[in-house]
């Protein structure tokens, strides 16, 4: 027996906000519901759901849905304190304790680079010189001139990605003479 659309859509009940929720096989929480308000809307009730990303590289980005018709949509378990069971072994215990040093290092060292290790590029020590500049910068403008083959779409790459990956940049502007826009 198969169930229709509209059925589907009756039964699904929206998250709250605060909640958190798995869509598109990622976690986020749910900041803003805007339910439907005519009186026709009603009966298929829709609700545009604003989501805002708990995972890692993706922390802090919005995703709308409209979460009636979002597939795979899923309100995950409210968090609970875990049952405690005995000690975890030293090394795991060690190995969670470097996972969280290593995340939570982007935000506070300015020394601690993460886009030469998720570069998939050969790159040269003095293609790293521009990164910790524009780190220590609070408004990244930077100049990048060098030689013809010497890597300045290497060093703007990573300026990108680390800005990116510390969360200090949405969108980027890439400014060039008309003369080269083609290469």
């Amino acid at each position: 027996m198969t169930a229709t659309l509209q059925e589907i859509v009756e039964t699904r009940q929206p998250p709250a906000p605060g909640q958190l929720v798995s869509v598109r096989n990622r976690r986020f929480v749910v900041t803003v519901i805007a339910g439907s308000s005519t009186h026709k809307e009603r009966a298929a009730a829709q609700n545009l759901v604003t989501l805002s990303s708990v995972e890692g590289d993706a922390l802090g980005e919005e995703l709308q849905v409209v979460w009636e018709l979002e597939p795979g949509a899923a309100i995950l378990e409210r968090a609970s304190m875990p049952e405690l069971s005995g000690f975890d072994r030293p090394a795991r215990l060690d190995a969670f304790l470097n996972a969280v040093r290593w995340g939570a290092i982007s935000q506070a060292d300015t020394s601690a680079l993460q886009a030469p290790f998720r570069s998939g590029v050969e790159i040269e020590d003095y293609q790293l010189d521009p990164l910790p500049r524009a780190i220590q910068m609070p408004r990244v403008n930077l100049l990048i001139a060098d030689e013809v083959g010497l890597g300045k779409t290497i060093e703007a790459g990573l300026v990108v990605q680390e800005m990116l990956l510390r969360h200090r940049a949405r969108s980027i502007l890439v400014v060039c003479p008309s003369s080269i826009q083609i290469q």
